[in-house]
């Protein structure tokens, strides 16, 4: 018998409009969609999307991964969920794994696509891109999320605050993503180089409870949600060769 796919689908940052055509055909025709689990058996934020989009005669999976630190507890729910994944698998079954923004980038789908691989070398994978969470912020804000020659980072902010003032050196446009819990210390370091008022804060973009926060001067604490992250514009296109000040004398 041959094995189902493995369909690792991008269904965007929150707007169920935003799921590409080829992840909507994949995602209504797959014998089971697999998604992250909820927390406190509130539906999550992949299950949301895509709730407008599932057919009755599909099979739900939710699949539980934790949020810790714990690497090794981390391993034991992958491979958990890579063999409840692989149940339809070797039956033929095609399974659709709904990822929120874009899978492959700080997607979930990575490590049990790994973990399957590891363990069932004959899987078959295939990824459908989709729209990232700070390419929908940009176009919610109404721009560009780099122009010219201006240089873009990223960086997930819970893991890298330490290395802050270091990117703000080289970068022109800098997205600060799961900035809720360091959301002070981010301030502090903004206010520092002075740009707090070229700072945006995005809060659950594309959904019905989307909240923006423009010129954070004012606002040395915000109670953000974990699906938030803050745009800076740290130079304008036409001064992107130009030194950055640090704030001080």
């Amino acid at each position: 018998m041959q094995i189902g796919t493995l369909y690792g689908i991008s269904v965007g940052p929150g707007d169920p409009e935003l799921i590409t055509l080829k992840g909507l055909r994949l995602l209504r025709t797959a014998s089971a969609i697999a998604f992250p689990a909820g927390i406190k058996g509130k539906p999550g934020k992949a299950e949301r999307i895509i709730a407008p989009w599932s057919i009755s005669e599909q099979k739900m999976l939710p699949l539980n991964f934790p949020y810790v630190p714990d690497f090794d507890v981390l391993t034991r729910a992958w491979h958990e969920a890579a063999e409840q994944v692989w149940q339809y698998l070797e039956r033929g079954e095609d399974v659709a794994f709904a990822c929120e923004g874009d899978i492959s980038f700080y997607g979930t789908f990575a490590y049990l696509a790994q973990t399957l691989q590891q363990l069932h070398p004959e899987v078959v994978i295939e990824i459908v891109p989709g729209v990232s969470s700070p390419l929908a912020a940009a176009a919610t804000l109404g721009l560009p999320l780099t122009a010219r020659d201006q240089r873009l980072a990223v960086l997930p902010a819970i893991y890298t605050i330490g290395e802050l003032k270091s990117v703000l050196q080289w970068a022109d446009v800098l997205v600060l993503m799961k900035v809720s819990s360091v959301y002070e210390q981010v301030w502090q370091i903004l206010q520092e180089y002075r740009l707090l008022d070229r700072a945006v804060a995005v809060e659950n973009v594309t959904l019905p409870e989307q909240k923006i926060y423009t010129d954070l001067c004012d606002r040395p604490t915000l109670k953000l949600s974990y699906f938030s992250l803050i745009v800076v514009q740290v130079r304008d296109p036409v001064l992107a060769n130009t030194e950055i000040s640090d704030g001080r004398p």
